[in-house]
């Protein structure tokens, strides 16, 4: 009885997949479909149409802003932001380029040193991600709530904000008496791995913050 079962069922579909592929064929001679239908399980459908971020019910979709002008982490952005189906928001004074797929957007605005700072320090909000270099940008945005790390994967936060503005006021005195100082070493194999991994613990931490 079982194999009877299962023989008509395999019968059935056999017959159905038949008659696709006869029609498929009658398509492609004529020039009208160049490409056979796929038959794709329809739960398999369901959950790759579904960002993996909202399968938690409840859970609100963050915003990533990336203080774009001379951000070296882009690619490293765009890569998790896809994984996690978020929004990127870069910020500049000109235009770049801009990946065609994902949820990336081009914010520019006005020419000016804090054009873009004042754009992301006035829409970040409490639940988002700020990637930036910029010390003083940082310290607004910690102030919003909202998470910043920088490009070497350094993570600005309310314990250490207040000794990196100091270090930062410290260094603008010396300049300013003439003095060359080094500037930022350039970023490392090692600085962008730590940055991925920084930003990858930050998303998990949001998402398991109460009411996300």
């Amino acid at each position: 009885m079982a194999t009877w079962r299962f023989t008509s069922f395999t019968l059935k579909y056999r017959m159905r997949f038949a008659g696709q592929k006869k029609r498929t064929s009658r398509h492609v001679r004529n020039g009208r479909n160049k490409k056979a239908p796929r038959f794709i399980c329809w739960w398999k459908s369901f959950l790759w149409t579904r960002p993996a971020c909202q399968r938690n019910e409840g859970y609100d979709l963050l915003n990533i802003f990336v203080d774009a002008d001379a951000c070296p982490v882009k690619s490293e952005v765009y890569r998790v932001a896809d994984r996690y189906r978020l929004e990127v928001t870069l910020v500049a004074n000109s235009r770049m380029r801009v990946p065609k797929e994902g949820r990336v957007a081009l914010k520019i605005v006005a020419e000016g040193p804090d054009a873009a700072d004042d754009w992301i320090a006035d829409q970040a909000e409490a639940g988002d991600i700020v990637v930036t270099a910029d010390i003083l940008l940082a310290g607004r945005c910690i102030k919003k709530g909202a998470r910043v790390i920088a490009p070497t994967g350094k993570p600005f936060t309310e314990d250490n904000i207040g000794s990196a503005v100091a270090g930062r006021d410290l260094m603008a005195e010396i300049r300013s008496t003439g003095e060359m100082t080094p500037g930022p070493p350039p970023l490392q194999k090692r600085d962008r791995s730590r940055f991925l991994q920084q930003l990858e613990n930050v998303i998990q931490a949001i998402r398991r913050e109460p009411g996300k």
